[in-house]
């Protein structure tokens, strides 16, 4: 196996010029570590082969279009394969790897280039043996499996379940097929990430840190919000290589800062700016399959106004204090709870609340200005898998059922920090009308922030052996922000 990983060393991945060289050691490394996984279980026989099977070129609807491909994340994160139409096979007791790829019509050479050999992509992807798709069934009789492992499970985060390995000659491999084993054991495997995959996610968030400094000093009133959108998006592909973003633009301004997952189609980031706007910007750069996700809060005219001040700073208190407790062994669900502890605080010490705090906890009422979950998983998927694991349960309280995890953390793992508050009418007018939670509410007070919006702080960090790396690098206190944004100095970068 160790020989068989130290081949073509040198294949690597970039986009040229000064952006990331992604060594193909880290889905050797990968393979590895699956092998080994399903090598300590029982019930894995030694000749056992996993095949997935890679993402389609797909088109829009019924015409013709292809949008841009990006490969499916369980098949990146085993081969790190760039081009669509393509399965992959790992034996279990070697760790050989083989890779299958479609047979190109020679038409293809007149529209999309150059047809490649096998020869080709083994030396590109470092994989021990390549083929072409329609020859899988003979490659693996040839094999003789005594177990056929293929991707079956669901996203916890999606409710979809894995695409399940389909190929001509499938129905010969009946008795040996087994497709409840792999799909826990490789999504643990994505859970905790090595230091080459890590050193992808550092790049992922210098380049999506770069950009959202670049907007914030941007930014100015009478734009419109798509204009930092675009800006956001040309930064992370013209300077870092991210041909890809990790998920729709969030660039909310004024009330939409509210709206938590604003700027999809219905609401396509088209608001005019605001001279005493709060912006909410949530954007992250993706680069070779690796995401990130950032959200920075900031006053539209550059400098806090002392309410925009006194909710960000909850906020950001927030944000800080579960970073000081973020260590392997705490539970994920605590950290939310002492995010949300942490707000109330703070919108007690301004008024707007009343009463004792771990009251306010007792009914829930963080749930109201923190609706979403304190953060997630990140890593192949911005929404990354392995939140919920057979075994864990979901907490069914309000706020705390919005976690897209509970689990005890370890290091390695990559999450995001991301606390908020919301002052959303929906929730606010609910609140009013439950006795149990409105009687903390000051109600002439919460009505000077019925138009704010909301504020939320988005960081992206890795649990290491003591506590944790933080990943982005943006201005983040008060006197941060309004001195990036009105001095513009050439360049940030954290002291």
């Amino acid at each position: 196996l160790a020989e068989s990983m130290a081949a073509r060393s040198d294949s690597c991945f970039s986009m040229g010029l000064e952006t990331l060289s992604v060594p193909m050691r880290l889905f050797a490394l990968n393979r590895e570590r699956l092998c080994e996984r399903l090598q300590a279980l029982q019930d894995v026989p030694p000749s056992s082969i996993v095949l997935l099977e890679g993402g389609k070129q797909e088109t829009r609807y019924c015409s013709d279009h292809e949008p841009l491909f990006r490969q499916e994340s369980y098949f990146h994160w085993l081969f790190g394969v760039t081009e669509p139409d393509c399965y992959g096979a790992l034996e279990v007791k070697t760790g050989k790897s083989i890779l299958f790829i479609p047979r190109l019509s020679k038409e293809y050479a007149i529209w999309l280039g150059e047809i490649y050999p096998p020869s080709h992509f083994k030396e590109k992807y470092a994989i021990d043996d390549v083929h072409y798709t329609d020859e899988i069934s003979d490659v693996l009789k040839a094999k003789n499996p005594e177990m056929l492992m293929l991707l079956n499970g669901v996203n916890t985060d999606s409710g979809s379940t894995c695409k399940e390995a389909l190929f001509e000659g499938i129905a010969e491999f009946r008795d040996v097929l087994n497709n409840k084993l792999l799909h826990p054991e490789i999504m643990e495997c994505r859970v905790i990430k090595t230091p080459m995959e890590i050193e992808v996610l550092r790049y992922t968030n210098a380049i999506s840190s770069m950009a959202h400094c670049e907007v914030m000093r941007a930014c100015k009133p009478g734009m419109m919000e798509y204009e930092l959108e675009s800006l956001f998006q040309h930064l992370c592909y013209s300077r870092g290589g991210c041909r890809n973003i990790s998920y729709v633009c969030v660039c909310g301004s004024g009330t939409n800062s509210s709206v938590l997952h604003y700027g999809h189609a219905g609401a396509p980031n088209d608001r005019q700016i605001q001279d005493t706007d709060m912006c909410l910007f949530d954007m992250g750069g993706e680069y070779y399959c690796y995401a990130s996700d950032i959200t920075c809060s900031f006053p539209a005219n550059g400098k806090f106004s002392e309410d925009q001040k006194s909710i960000y700073n909850a906020v950001y208190k927030a944000n800080r204090a579960v970073m000081g407790a973020v260590k392997p062994g705490v539970i994920w669900s605590d950290m939310h709870c002492l995010a949300e502890r942490v707000i109330l605080t703070s919108l007690k010490e301004i008024g707007l609340l009343k009463g004792e705090v771990e009251d306010m906890m007792k009914v829930r009422l963080g749930a109201i200005f923190l609706p979403h979950g304190l953060g997630h998983f990140i890593g192949c998927d911005t929404h990354d898998v392995g939140g919920y694991p057979e075994g864990t349960e979901k907490i069914e309280e309000p706020g705390l059922n919005k976690l897209r995890t509970v689990r005890c953390l370890q290091a390695g793992m990559c999450l995001t920090i991301e606390p908020g508050c919301y002052f959303i009418d929906a929730l606010l007018d609910k609140a009013l009308l439950n006795p149990s939670q409105a009687c903390f509410i000051n109600g002439d007070i919460l009505q000077r922030f019925r138009n704010f919006g909301g504020v939320r702080i988005e960081d992206d960090i890795i649990v290491t052996p003591s506590g944790m790396e933080l990943l982005t690098d943006v201005p983040r206190t008060v006197e941060e922000i309004e001195a990036w944004i009105q001095r513009g100095e050439k360049t940030w970068k954290k002291q």
